[in-house]
């Protein structure tokens, strides 16, 4: 991790940014490029056991020039290199004044996804995205400008694990039983009618379920909601790369706010659903139901990766809304206000055009 990580321009000498169109470093004044030499490195997964209690050897910086900042507001700590600055927070559109200081070492990211969308592209997509927002106040126009939202590499866990899930629970088989009812026909007479009506019958199942999972996504971030960041999903995660500092390069990156231990707590949670589909599968028959599950984890690793993403927020009426766009493929998801005034106007215009439909109704008669 102690590389030198700035890289100027061997044209004019100013500092080179990663531009996301092509892949390349190249200078914003003289258009000079130059291709990132890619980690020789691979990807790995690191036993989940030796990082729970991590020791300074196994900590690094995102780059050894790397400077952070901490948001006097949301509490957000942002990383960036020369010639970024910290600026405006993207979680809570505040200006962040606070001086920067050399970054804190963190569990070193594995891998990092890098931007393949442009902020201009993302900007384009705001603007159309914002214009398509029903009953939006005037105001909310004035977030569609290019400096709206930035990038920022947000931090991820994954998680692989082996599980062996030892459950209880019970078996439903349907089974059909013919039942007589009584009817009046047509003459008010009662007729005796037949019908088959299902039934369950229930018996006792336990059993072993084992399964393995890869690359558990869980994110490292609290300034943002988790389902805002879920709906960003799916992430191409067989296109990431062996961490390079020159990738954030121009962008700013997030420390991670979960810590290792939690993350795989959330991991455990978001493994359930597959365990208990495993285990009513095992159990067979029509319905199931599972009254007790205990599961073993084995074989855990990790990796703490970078994922791109434009955030920016901005305040209304005293409330906080957020916009994010995935880096790579332009999917945008965000918080927004109403107008109220628009709304009322809205219901004023419909009572108007009612009420003239009825005068004309009337006079017609």
């Amino acid at each position: 991790m102690q590389k030198t990580h700035t890289y100027p321009c061997s044209s004019c000498g100013a500092d080179l940014l990663y531009e996301p169109t092509d892949g390349y470093l190249t200078c914003p004044y003289c258009g000079h490029k130059e291709q990132i030499i890619e980690s020789s490195d691979s990807i790995i997964e690191r036993p989940f056991s030796e990082y729970l209690q991590v020791q300074p050897e196994q900590m690094g910086k995102l780059a050894a020039n790397a400077l952070e900042v901490k948001c006097q507001s949301c509490g957000a700590t942002i990383t960036f290199t020369p010639p970024e600055v910290a600026g405006r927070c993207e979680f809570c559109g505040v200006q962040i004044v606070a001086q920067p200081k050399e970054a804190d070492p963190i569990v070193a990211p594995e891998g990092v996804l890098p931007f393949s969308h442009t902020a201009s592209e993302a900007n384009v997509g705001l603007r159309q995205w914002l214009s398509s927002r029903w009953f939006a106040p005037n105001a909310l126009k004035h977030f569609a400008q290019p400096d709206a939202i930035h990038g920022i590499y947000l931090p991820f866990w994954t998680y692989d694990a082996n599980t062996s899930s030892r459950y209880t629970g019970q078996r439903g088989d349907y089974y059909y039983v013919t039942e007589t009812y009584y009817e009046t026909d047509s003459n008010g007479n009662q007729v005796a009618r037949t019908r088959e009506v299902r039934q369950i019958r229930w018996s006792n199942s336990s059993g072993i379920v084992e399964l393995s999972f890869d690359d558990i996504l869980v994110n490292g971030t609290r300034s943002l909601p988790e389902h805002r960041l879920a709906d960003l999903e799916p992430w191409d995660l067989q296109n990431l790369k062996a961490y390079e500092p020159a990738y954030l390069a121009g962008f700013r990156a997030q420390r991670y706010q979960v810590d290792l231990a939690e993350g795989f707590e959330r991991a455990k949670e978001l493994a359930l659903p597959r365990i208990e589909s495993a285990i009513r599968t095992d159990i067979g028959g029509n319905e199931q139901r599972i009254t007790g599950v205990d599961t073993h984890y084995s074989n855990i690793t990790f990796k703490h990766i970078l994922l791109p993403v434009y955030a920016g927020a901005y305040r209304f009426n005293g409330k906080i809304y957020q916009i994010v766009v995935n880096g790579r493929t332009g999917e945008i998801q965000g918080d927004r206000p109403y107008s109220i005034w628009k709304i009322a106007a809205l219901v004023l215009f419909l009572g108007f055009l009612l009420m003239i439909v009825l005068l004309i109704a009337s006079a017609g008669r």
